[in-house]
């Protein structure tokens, strides 16, 4: 089986990637909720992330791993998120494009004068 090649990503998928991968083994979904407020100023509700992550996971961009929860017996367990090689090369393919589209472009609030108000 061919090993798939990494993809530029959307921007909504950049951001939970990244989110998810800062956290660095904390990720689930209260936390990623907390760290796109935090880091990209986005709300989203809770259905919508589970929605997201799957089709992440699907894709092989994330892993999927339940864990039981530590704060509270019984119920169900957590499920925590990373970000697999596929889904750090597909960020770095996606940081790299994001530089190359901005190489020597003069920061758009500089020039003013073709701005109509």
């Amino acid at each position: 089986m061919p090993v798939p090649k990494p993809i530029v990503l959307t921007r909504a998928d950049e951001m939970l990637l990244v989110c998810i991968f800062v956290l660095d083994g904390d990720a689930f979904s209260t936390t990623i909720r907390q760290e796109m407020i935090s880091r990209a100023r986005k709300k989203i509700s809770v259905g919508s992330l589970w929605v997201a992550l799957d089709q992440l996971a699907e894709r092989g961009l994330l892993e999927k791993e339940s864990r039981k929860n530590p704060e509270r017996k019984g119920g169900r367990p957590r499920v925590y998120y990373s970000v697999t090689s596929l889904g750090r090369k597909s960020l770095k393919k996606t940081r790299e494009l994001d530089a190359r589209l901005w190489r020597r472009v003069q920061d758009p609030m500089e020039n003013t004068k073709n701005i109509k108000e």
